[in-house]
């Protein structure tokens, strides 16, 4: 075994790779950008080394950096997570040479299945089922649009060495096709330095399923059941799940053989994962496709860890040792189920705009990397976190959420022995999490676990843009939840005069605080009136309890029966983050944002000549809505544009967007030339 690995990454890969070795009596040595000079990565690890700037491609992408720091520290082996150098086949060669070991898959492997052309034919060969499609060179735009044409509507063109949802675009028409082919070469030229695409079918209603696989380099190979990553946004995952609520017993066994074959194919070992499209009209499940093999550790794998028990991370290592695996297929089994949140640095609230910057809060649910385990469950030594919730994470509260990496934040991990019960777990710990300074995603997740269709399990990767169509604009509340938000705002309303009356120095007798409030929530006004032992909302009693100190930023409510005796169970349970505003807070709980007027009963009948304040007309700007580079600038001084009508494309976190004309209007001024680095809000240019 090895005494010390170094870790090729950063973030919360790094962390979770270092959280194992240490348990495994392994030394570990980070190596980091200036960017991430205090991350949590570097102070876990045992040794951390310099390598250079902050931008990837002047440090965490030059292999010889890596191998430099690996010959200072005296590290035998290197992690590469995922991202980054982790497919590069230049990369485990350049280690070979130095005899030091590669912690994944053999050279010939990465190679064969990291590119996405090449593993199509190799799947076929296999015996494995793929999606119809062109796999060969695509000279130009021209031919793009006929191989389509050819394939038929609608079809994905997808960068052959991309990955992480990176050089991918749906094409439902021949503009689709002219406007995305260039775009998507360039982001494939420049996220993983290869330029061609292929176009294959899209699969209508399609299910993203796939199969973990973990195999030594003694011929052993078995699958870990599967995940289901259907939620996806722009073909990012944003859901994981394990076991799928779609597959089958049948299925997985189908799933797994042709997985496991195809693996053996390639002589793989190491973990890897195969990726698979499965059509969900098709209730038989016979209807699944290869998509692409990741020769790597996935960003999800927490989710196979809690319902197998298996710490993939240290399999990995013992593999790259030579070591056999310790089971076999027939030792797999599903004990439970898991839900992986990934926590992004985007705004739902704004189209889920890139967003960046420091982290002024940030306050988990579970401390990350919590050690405890759930009570009454084998987890075969692997932390499933405090009470069924683990948070992986690699920030920290003071830390930036820089331009220069991946958005996420963190990832909240639950299980529980039910789905719903998982799914219960989320929305509490989402309910709970803390994070103040950037935008976040944290509404939109509790939205998607309290969504009926989520828990139907009638899952397909269009599932966000056909549940929410306009966009995000928080969950949906009900009665109750209202009523609970009311009740609450006039508690801490209370307490917060009780307070305030306390102050030396002011003018007139000391009075009781008021206990009679009007409360707006949503545009409606309800009457909250506080008196020894009860509060009323609209004249009907709610019963809560809660501790409160003016100043708390966050609250946990219980909600009983308004005639439940000492010894009740509460009906339901919320957690509820508060932030002081002009007039009330804002009130966060399930989902959404309420922004609550809380006024004395006395007061309220005067807010009515209170003038509105009207914000300023901004449609004739265009305004680049996160910090990025400006790659293209689609019109000049004098052009007329149409509604829709693409204006700029801005590149953020490695991803090209397209800003397009809300209006008819003539480009009267350009403020920013192409190539210029611009900031979040900046107007690009002026319409007339």
């Amino acid at each position: 075994m090895f005494s010390k690995i170094l870790i090729a990454n950063r973030g919360e890969i790094a962390c979770r790779v270092i959280k194992t070795a240490r348990r495994m009596g392994i030394a570990t040595v980070a190596v980091y950008s200036d960017a991430d000079a205090r991350a949590p990565f570097v102070r876990m690890a045992d040794e951390a080394v310099h390598i250079g700037p902050s931008p990837a491609a002047e440090s965490y992408l030059i292999a010889d950096k890596i191998i430099a720091a690996c010959k200072q520290t005296g590290a035998e082996a290197v992690h590469p997570g995922y991202g980054f150098l982790s497919e590069r086949t230049s990369f485990a060669e350049a280690l070979a040479k130095e005899n030091i070991a590669f912690i994944g898959p053999p050279v010939n492997a990465i190679a064969a299945m990291g590119d996405k052309i090449e593993s199509k034919k190799l799947a076929k060969e296999a015996g494995v089922n793929v999606v119809p499609g062109f796999v060969g060179e695509i000279e130009d735009t021209e031919h793009a649009v006929r191989i389509a044409a050819e394939i038929g509507y609608p079809v994905m063109m997808k960068a052959s060495a991309g990955g992480g949802g990176k050089g991918m675009r749906l094409a439902y028409s021949e503009q689709d096709v002219r406007e995305g082919f260039e775009a998507t070469k360039r982001e494939g030229l420049n996220s993983f330095g290869d330029d061609r695409v292929f176009i294959e079918k899209f699969i209508l209603n399609p299910r993203h399923i796939e199969i973990q696989i973990l195999g030594d380099q003694h011929g052993n190979i078995v699958y870990l059941n599967e995940r289901e990553c259907s939620i996806q946004r722009r073909h990012q995952k944003v859901v994981e799940e394990a076991p799928s609520p779609f597959v089958t017993p049948k299925m997985r066994q189908a799933m797994g053989e042709q997985c496991v074959a195809l693996s053996r194919a390639v002589g793989y070992y190491s973990a890897g994962t195969v990726e698979l499209i499965v059509s969900g009209a098709d209730p038989t499940g016979e209807s699944f496709y290869f998509l692409e093999m990741n020769t790597r550790l996935q960003v999800e794998h927490p989710v196979t860890e809690a319902i197998t028990g298996i710490d993939l991370v240290e399999q990995m290592i013992r593999v790259a040792a030579g070591e056999k695996l310790a089971f076999t297929q027939e030792d797999i089994g599903i004990d439970g189920w898991s839900i992986e949140n990934r926590v992004y640095a985007e705004d739902p609230y704004r189209g889920f705009l890139p967003s960046t910057g420091r982290l002024v809060r940030y306050d988990p649910p579970v401390e990350g990397w919590t050690e405890s385990e759930v009570e009454g469950s084998d987890r075969r030594g692997v932390p499933v976190g405090a009470g069924g919730v683990r948070v992986d994470d690699g920030v920290f509260e003071g830390g930036e959420v820089s331009m220069f990496y991946d958005p996420m934040i963190a990832k909240l991990v639950t299980w529980a022995p039910t789905r719903d019960e998982a799914a219960d777990l989320q929305v509490k710990a989402l309910d709970s999490f803390q994070i103040e300074g950037l935008g976040h995603n944290v509404d939109f997740l509790s939205a998607i676990m309290q969504h009926p269709r989520f828990r139907s399990g009638e899952l397909t990767t269009g599932f966000i843009a056909e549940e929410y169509p306009d966009g995000f604009h928080g969950a949906a509340s009900d009665i109750r939840t209202i009523g609970v938000l009311a009740a609450v705002a006039g508690a801490i309303a209370t307490a917060d005069a009780d307070r305030a009356r306390r102050i030396d120095g002011q003018l007139g007798d000391e009075r009781a605080a008021p206990g009679d409030w009007q409360v707006r929530i949503a545009g409606q006004d309800h009457a909250v009136v506080l008196e020894e032992d009860a509060i009323t909302v609209d004249g009907h009693p709610v019963a809560i309890a809660l501790e409160y100190t003016p100043g708390d930023r966050f609250v946990e409510v219980e909600l009983y029966a308004a005639d439940a005796d000492d010894e009740a169970a509460p009906l339901d349970s919320y957690g509820i983050q508060l932030s002081p505003t002009r007039s009330g807070y804002r009130m966060t709980t399930r989902g959404a944002k309420h922004e609550v007027r809380i006024l004395p009963a006395h007061v309220a009948q005067y807010a009515q000549h209170m003038i509105e304040k009207v914000p300023p007309d901004l449609s004739k700007f265009l305004i680049c809505p996160m910090p990025g580079l400006l790659v293209a600038l689609h019109v000049g001084e004098g052009d007329t544009v149409q509604p829709g009508q693409p204006l700029a494309t801005v590149e953020a976190m490695k991803m090209e967007n397209i800003l397009r004309a809300e209006k008819t209007g003539t480009v009267a001024k350009v403020n920013a030339q192409q190539g210029a680095s611009l900031a979040v809000d900046e107007v690009i240019l002026e319409l007339e």
